[in-house]
């Protein structure tokens, strides 16, 4: 059986400055570091919330440019960590595309990029009259699920992905014993349904389910007559079992959790459902 390995959730409230924000995630990360976690976990956003198209367009580069990547790697190869920056907003390079990619990547403690995935599920929805989202006006939504090894077997996801249960099982049924979902959820979604998901999916597949979070209310240093966004918190460890092992509450900082990886072939003995498919006919 494996040993335990201790992770750590970071959860943050950036502004729309990468700038500003930077100095905020590596301090946490070391932190993190320092307090004995082999596995550092950032949310969705890392490096930006908010902003006009225009000022993304401005501030924002393309990977083998971006200020916040080259310097989180650099830090993963000096603590001799594994971290997974939980999503990047990135331009793609294409000069045919005017939309941005919502990046999310698994760094090795050397430093090396060890796998990118980028956001499949785009949060096109109306919460209420006077809160609404068109992702994908903003990003171009990816279009391959990806499976890593790192510290586990993980299954890379990001946010709105939550709500699309089959991404799961797939990764599930392909290898995967961790599923990292960084976040932004806002405040009506997070406060109705972050738990209850995170909990079916980690039941669902019989793994660890990782999701941090960006949470409160977010600067507007470029554009401060923008609507305040806010975002829900609470970065979650679940177990595979469906028990929540750790939240992180509603403030910035770090969570540690305690993954003891023989809980998922334990908990998959004892409900074996990803064995248990059926082919049918209808609706």
């Amino acid at each position: 059986m494996s040993e335990a390995l201790t992770a750590a959730l970071v959860q943050l409230s950036v502004s729309d400055d990468p700038a500003r924000n930077l100095p905020v995630t590596r301090a946490l990360v070391r932190e993190a570091a320092q307090g004995g976690a082999g596995w550092v976990l950032t949310p969705e956003a890392t490096n930006l919330l908010g902003g006009s198209r225009d000022l993304q367009q401005r501030i924002l580069h393309v990977e083998a440019e971006d200020p916040t990547l080259a310097a989180l790697r650099e830090d993963a190869r000096a603590l001799g960590i594994w971290l997974l920056i939980g999503s990047l907003s990135l331009k793609t390079g294409d000069p045919a595309e005017t939309r941005f990619a919502n990046r999310s990547f698994l760094i090795a403690p050397d430093g090396a990029i060890r796998a990118r995935y980028d956001k499949l599920h785009m949060f096109d929805v109306t919460v209420s009259e006077s809160e609404s989202y068109r992702e994908s006006a903003a990003f171009r939504p990816g279009g391959r699920a990806v499976l890593a090894e790192g510290p586990l077997p993980i299954g890379m996801t990001v946010c709105y992905d939550l709500r699309f249960p089959q991404l799961y099982r797939a990764l599930a049924k392909a290898g995967a014993k961790a599923l990292t979902v960084p976040a932004a959820f806002n405040d009506t979604t997070g406060a109705a349904h972050w738990e209850v998901l995170l909990r079916a999916r980690a039941i669902e597949t019989g793994c660890f389910v990782l999701a941090p979070a960006q949470c409160g209310s977010h600067a507007a240093h470029f554009d401060a007559g923008r609507r305040v966004r806010r975002s829900h918190g609470h970065s979650l460890a679940v177990g595979p079992w469906g028990e929540v092992l750790a939240d992180g509450g509603s403030e910035p900082g770090v969570t540690f959790v305690t993954l003891d990886p023989g809980a998922v072939p334990g908990a998959r003995s004892r409900i074996p459902s990803l064995t248990h498919d059926r082919d049918f006919t209808g609706p």
